[in-house]
């Protein structure tokens, strides 16, 4: 370790595991996303009898990442409300009160002057990220919410193998996606399942935008910083400055 650094804690191997998990799973679910939606690499089987299977693969490789996805989420808000998994709760930068605040404007100011003014701890969770992840979550959350109110469309019987009671389960939960995307899209009274389809694509493309920037910012904070935070989704920590008072980790 660098002389005059400490190391910080920021995520446990459960953490950096289900982060890892939800990339390739979130990269899955692109491809096969975009399949579903056109066809792109059909034209390179050419083989007929496994040309027919090729949708059926991707629909289900797609339906097994949402399910990841589902049960991941459940997971990390478990583990941010009901236990001490993280140091600091993220729900508690999101609270907009004027440490939060002041604590957003000053990150947000420390990104656009490329690092010349630095007002804040960046040793733990700040305000900035806290709300960025926040905006995540939410898409993920209603990409989700319609892929289900899509996949139980097809159910249009009303039956599954495992009972009538799971696409009514799927239907009462989702069914109001359909009248909110046609809002969003702006179809109005006559919202349809397409609406509900155009919705989630477009949420994709705001999810992908996301991950550039947090990619890009990830990568901006190591240089200016200097504190290794790549490192925080690898080994799990970061190195800061040791300030006086402190002692040397």
């Amino acid at each position: 370790m660098k002389p005059g650094y400490k190391k910080i804690e920021r995520m446990n191997a459960t953490a950096r595991i289900i982060h890892w998990t939800n990339v390739i799973s979130m990269i899955v679910a692109v491809i096969t996303g975009l399949y579903i939606a056109h066809p792109y690499y059909q034209t390179f089987i050419a083989d007929p009898a496994v040309d027919k299977y090729v949708m059926a693969w991707n629909r289900w490789g797609h339906f097994i990442v949402a399910i990841i996805f589902d049960v991941t989420s459940i997971v990390i808000f478990y583990l941010a409300f009901a236990t001490r998994f993280l140091k600091v709760k993220p729900y508690k930068k999101d609270i907009p009160n004027q440490s939060n605040i002041k604590q957003f404007f000053e990150v947000f100011l420390n990104l656009v002057t490329l690092n010349k003014r630095k007002k804040f701890d960046s040793s733990y969770l700040d305000s900035f990220n806290a709300v960025y992840f926040t905006i995540f979550h939410l898409l993920l959350v209603w990409m989700l919410l319609t892929g289900l109110q899509l996949y139980v469309h097809g159910l249009a019987s009303g039956l599954s193998s495992i009972g009538e009671w799971w696409p009514w389960m799927l239907h009462f939960i989702t069914d109001w996606t359909i009248p909110v995307s046609g809002w969003l899209i702006g179809a109005g009274p006559t919202a349809s399942i397409m609406d509900v389809r155009i919705s989630h694509h477009y949420t994709m493309w705001w999810i992908i935008a996301w991950v550039v920037f947090h990619i890009y910012y990830q990568v901006w904070r190591s240089i200016f910083w200097k504190e290794g935070d790549i490192n925080i989704v690898v080994g799990g920590g970061k190195y800061v400055k040791i300030k006086e008072g402190d002692k040397e980790a």
